[in-house]
């Protein structure tokens, strides 16, 4: 079952197949079409676009994702790919 920490590792696997920066629209198509069946099992089919967000602001604090300030506006990007 899917859990919110699930999120950290999905966010970070949708911006290394966008080459690194991604919308935060690609972001969550990568997610829902990737991972329909497992938010689908519990309450986290109720978060996760919050949780989403969530888990990129927890990457950005483990510095693995720039800071939203140094970023593009509606781009999320790794720090290294």
């Amino acid at each position: 079952m899917a859990t919110k920490g699930n999120l950290i590792d999905w966010v970070q696997m949708a911006l290394k197949s966008a080459g690194g920066s991604a919308s935060l629209l690609y972001v969550a198509q990568f997610i829902w079409n990737n991972y329909e069946t497992q938010l689908r099992e519990n309450d986290l089919f109720y978060t996760w676009q919050y949780d989403m967000r969530w888990a990129a602001t927890e990457l950005r604090r483990r510095g693995i994702m720039v800071p939203a300030e140094e970023d593009r506006r509606g781009k999320w990007t790794l720090k290294s790919v």
